[in-house]
């Protein structure tokens, strides 16, 4: 059997490319503009490379009995990494994946293509026009993972659009967003504050060292109208490689401070990442 080889394109925003794992025989990483941004393992959609998206993955796996099929929209498509994790631990689940680079998509299908039956429909759209146009009540799970280049657009930040994420889920829905920042936390403060405006639940899962201001990195935010597993994502969370803190309740209260909500007027991307911040050799 042939070596799998590198694969390079031009994609609508940037240069994709995906490089195969020397330790993992059917494993990819993709790149985009020298940054990494998915990792998938197409004999074991379970591994969870990336440990922001290991967090994702303890947050799915909570929000509902095991094995239980969920409706699940992707905000962000990368090489569809939780969608298969999705579809690999709740068979039967119903998922929308909106991805704003159809060239990324295209080479996505071509050379790491979705198993047949994964419930999985693939949408070439802005995330939040798709959004607006989308149904009320439609979706268990919004999942979203969304970065021009390095950096979260500024219309996936606001009140506008937490607004058109908590109609498009259900009651009991969960939205999730996989942020990054660091000290003093304007950005990430901001968008807990702007969560806030919809959600009574919110949940922050970082690692201790980012949320001690010691380096930038990657900060997942949980929001819901009823009470999260949390004891769960601690155990589970505490469990990682990289161990991360799960700050609910007073302590999300405490972490977001003063900060306000962000207007669709006043908004602006993510804060650009240091230099090698999510670099590979």
């Amino acid at each position: 059997m042939s070596e799998p080889i590198p694969v390079t394109r031009t994609t609508d925003h940037g240069t994709a490319k995906l490089m195969p794992d020397v330790d993992r025989r059917r494993a990819w990483l993709l790149t985009v503009d020298g940054a990494p941004q998915s990792y998938v393992d197409l004999d074991e959609p379970e591994h969870l490379e990336f440990e922001y998206a290991r967090r994702l993955g303890h947050v799915l796996d909570t929000v509902a009995g095991p094995g239980r099929p969920l409706d699940v929209v992707h905000l962000g498509g990368g090489a569809l990494t939780l969608p298969r994790y999705v579809a690999a631990t709740r068979p039967g689940s119903r998922q929308d994946v909106v991805e704003a680079d159809r060239g990324l998509l295209e080479l996505v299908a071509e050379h790491l293509p979705l198993p047949e039956g994964a419930g999985v429909a693939l949408h070439a759209a802005d995330a939040r026009a798709w959004l607006e146009a989308a149904p009320d009540d439609c979706a268990d799970v919004l999942v979203a993972d969304v970065f021009g280049g390095s950096r979260i657009p500024a219309h996936l930040t606001t009140v506008d659009y937490i607004r058109q994420a908590a109609r498009v889920l259900r009651a009991d829905g969960v939205y999730l967003a996989n942020l990054a920042d660091s000290a003093p936390f304007a950005f990430l403060r901001s968008q807990l504050a702007t969560c806030a405006v919809e959600f009574e639940e919110l949940v922050l899962i970082a690692e201790p060292a980012v949320l001690r201001g010691r380096r930038f990195g990657n900060a997942v935010v949980v929001a819901a109208h009823r009470p999260l597993d949390t004891a769960a994502l601690i155990r589970l969370t505490a469990a990682d490689a990289f161990p991360a803190r799960v700050e609910h309740g007073a302590g999300v209260r405490d972490f977001t401070g003063d900060a306000r909500p962000v207007r669709d007027p006043d908004a602006v991307p993510s804060p650009e990442p240091p230099d090698g911040a999510f670099g590979i050799g």
